[in-house]
Protein backbone atom coordinates (compact mmCIF):
# COMPACT_ATOMS: atom_id res chain seq x y z
CA UNK A 1 0.00 0.00 0.00
CA UNK A 2 1.37 3.28 -1.03
CA UNK A 3 0.49 6.27 0.95
CA UNK A 4 0.56 10.10 -0.69
CA UNK A 5 2.92 12.36 0.65
CA UNK A 6 2.99 16.22 0.11
CA UNK A 7 6.52 17.97 0.53
CA UNK A 8 5.95 21.00 2.58
CA UNK A 9 7.89 24.01 4.19
CA UNK A 10 7.15 26.84 6.87
CA UNK A 11 8.68 29.71 5.11
CA UNK A 12 8.86 33.82 5.18
CA UNK A 13 7.00 34.64 1.91
CA UNK A 14 7.75 38.39 0.02
CA UNK A 15 5.51 40.80 -0.61
CA UNK A 16 5.91 42.25 -3.96
CA UNK A 17 7.85 44.69 -3.23
CA UNK A 18 10.02 42.39 -1.02
CA UNK A 19 10.02 39.84 -3.61
CA UNK A 20 10.97 42.83 -6.32
CA UNK A 21 13.79 43.92 -3.82
CA UNK A 22 15.18 40.14 -4.11
CA UNK A 23 14.77 39.89 -8.15
CA UNK A 24 16.54 43.15 -8.16
CA UNK A 25 19.46 42.24 -6.30
CA UNK A 26 19.60 38.87 -7.86
CA UNK A 27 19.84 40.16 -11.33
CA UNK A 28 23.16 41.78 -9.64
CA UNK A 29 24.35 38.33 -10.47
CA UNK A 30 24.14 38.02 -13.50
CA UNK A 31 23.97 34.59 -15.56
CA UNK A 32 25.80 32.82 -12.95
CA UNK A 33 23.80 29.46 -13.72
CA UNK A 34 20.64 28.81 -16.10
CA UNK A 35 18.77 27.59 -13.04
CA UNK A 36 18.10 30.45 -11.35
CA UNK A 37 14.72 30.34 -9.18
CA UNK A 38 11.95 31.75 -10.53
CA UNK A 39 10.51 34.71 -9.26
CA UNK A 40 7.01 33.23 -7.75
CA UNK A 41 9.25 30.93 -5.91
CA UNK A 42 11.33 32.92 -4.36
CA UNK A 43 11.21 32.95 0.09
CA UNK A 44 12.70 32.48 2.73
CA UNK A 45 12.58 28.71 4.73
CA UNK A 46 12.33 28.77 7.90
CA UNK A 47 12.15 25.05 8.63
CA UNK A 48 12.16 22.41 5.85
CA UNK A 49 9.62 19.21 6.73
CA UNK A 50 10.09 17.66 3.65
CA UNK A 51 7.68 14.15 2.29
CA UNK A 52 5.35 14.32 5.24
CA UNK A 53 1.71 12.02 5.14
CA UNK A 54 -1.22 13.51 2.96
CA UNK A 55 -3.13 12.91 6.11
CA UNK A 56 -0.84 15.30 9.08
CA UNK A 57 -1.52 18.55 6.88
CA UNK A 58 -4.24 19.84 9.08
CA UNK A 59 -1.98 18.87 12.49
CA UNK A 60 0.71 20.35 10.93
CA UNK A 61 -1.38 23.70 10.92
CA UNK A 62 -3.21 23.07 14.28
CA UNK A 63 0.39 22.67 15.89
CA UNK A 64 1.42 25.91 14.40
CA UNK A 65 -1.91 27.78 15.34
CA UNK A 66 -0.70 29.22 18.70
CA UNK A 67 2.88 29.50 18.12
CA UNK A 68 3.49 33.12 18.88
CA UNK A 69 6.18 35.53 17.59
CA UNK A 70 6.94 39.01 17.46
CA UNK A 71 7.19 41.21 14.81
CA UNK A 72 10.61 42.12 13.21
CA UNK A 73 12.95 43.12 10.33
CA UNK A 74 15.44 40.60 8.40
CA UNK A 75 18.11 42.37 6.85
CA UNK A 76 19.38 40.90 4.10
CA UNK A 77 22.60 42.21 3.25
CA UNK A 78 25.25 39.56 1.24
CA UNK A 79 25.03 36.93 -1.19
CA UNK A 80 26.26 33.83 -0.14
CA UNK A 81 27.25 30.23 -2.20
CA UNK A 82 26.86 26.62 -0.17
CA UNK A 83 29.33 24.58 -2.54
CA UNK A 84 26.98 21.46 -1.17
CA UNK A 85 23.95 22.18 -2.29
CA UNK A 86 25.65 24.20 -5.30
CA UNK A 87 23.22 26.90 -4.45
CA UNK A 88 23.80 31.17 -4.62
CA UNK A 89 21.68 32.89 -2.04
CA UNK A 90 21.03 36.40 -0.11
CA UNK A 91 20.68 36.45 3.56
CA UNK A 92 21.56 37.91 6.47
CA UNK A 93 21.92 37.66 10.05
CA UNK A 94 18.34 36.03 12.23
CA UNK A 95 17.05 38.86 14.69
CA UNK A 96 16.08 36.90 17.98
CA UNK A 97 12.47 36.99 17.71
CA UNK A 98 13.10 35.03 13.92
CA UNK A 99 15.25 32.91 15.73
CA UNK A 100 12.61 31.98 18.31
CA UNK A 101 9.88 31.57 15.73
CA UNK A 102 11.96 28.39 14.03
CA UNK A 103 12.57 27.28 17.62
CA UNK A 104 9.10 27.14 18.27
CA UNK A 105 8.04 25.57 15.19
CA UNK A 106 10.68 22.82 15.40
CA UNK A 107 9.02 22.02 18.79
CA UNK A 108 5.35 21.77 18.00
CA UNK A 109 6.61 19.54 15.05
CA UNK A 110 8.80 17.68 17.49
CA UNK A 111 5.29 16.87 19.21
CA UNK A 112 3.87 15.41 16.57
CA UNK A 113 6.98 13.03 15.82
CA UNK A 114 7.50 14.48 12.53
CA UNK A 115 11.21 13.75 10.92
CA UNK A 116 12.24 16.88 9.53
CA UNK A 117 15.51 18.69 8.13
CA UNK A 118 17.82 19.84 11.66
CA UNK A 119 20.20 21.13 10.33
CA UNK A 120 20.86 24.56 11.28
CA UNK A 121 18.78 27.41 10.85
CA UNK A 122 20.56 30.24 8.39
CA UNK A 123 18.28 32.49 6.90
CA UNK A 124 18.57 32.76 3.12
CA UNK A 125 16.71 32.95 -0.40
CA UNK A 126 17.92 30.51 -2.52
CA UNK A 127 18.66 32.34 -6.18
CA UNK A 128 20.26 30.45 -8.15
CA UNK A 129 20.40 26.44 -8.27
CA UNK A 130 23.82 23.88 -9.39
CA UNK A 131 26.17 26.80 -8.98
CA UNK A 132 29.41 25.26 -9.78
CA UNK A 133 31.69 27.79 -8.51
CA UNK A 134 31.99 30.26 -6.25
CA UNK A 135 30.44 33.53 -8.34
CA UNK A 136 32.14 36.89 -7.38
CA UNK A 137 29.70 38.57 -4.91
CA UNK A 138 29.36 42.38 -5.43
CA UNK A 139 28.47 45.06 -2.53
CA UNK A 140 24.64 45.13 -2.26
CA UNK A 141 22.15 47.89 -1.00
CA UNK A 142 20.58 45.76 1.98
CA UNK A 143 16.91 44.98 2.11
CA UNK A 144 14.88 45.91 5.16
CA UNK A 145 12.11 42.67 4.85
CA UNK A 146 9.47 43.55 7.45
CA UNK A 147 8.75 40.23 9.32
CA UNK A 148 4.90 40.01 9.80
CA UNK A 149 3.78 36.49 9.00
CA UNK A 150 4.75 33.18 8.08
CA UNK A 151 3.30 29.88 5.94
CA UNK A 152 2.96 26.72 5.30
CA UNK A 153 3.89 26.26 1.72
CA UNK A 154 3.62 23.00 -0.49
CA UNK A 155 6.43 22.17 -3.23
CA UNK A 156 4.53 20.51 -6.44
CA UNK A 157 7.30 19.85 -9.21
CA UNK A 158 7.04 21.52 -12.36
CA UNK A 159 4.80 24.04 -10.32
CA UNK A 160 4.37 26.98 -8.80
CA UNK A 161 4.86 27.06 -4.83
CA UNK A 162 1.35 26.79 -3.00
CA UNK A 163 1.26 28.42 0.05
CA UNK A 164 -1.57 26.45 2.05
CA UNK A 165 -1.62 28.44 4.99
CA UNK A 166 -0.17 31.86 6.95
CA UNK A 167 0.37 33.06 10.70
CA UNK A 168 0.61 36.66 11.44
CA UNK A 169 2.90 37.90 14.22
CA UNK A 170 2.43 40.48 16.67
Amino acid sequence: MQFETRRLFFALWPDSDIRAGIVERREALGPISRRRVPDHNLHLTLLFLGDQPADRVSDIQQAADPIASQSCTLLLDRFGWFPGARVAWLGGDAPEALNLLVDRLKSAMESLHLRFDQRPFRPHVTLFRQVRNRPGFPAIEPLQWPVAEFCLIESIPSRPYQVLRKWGVE
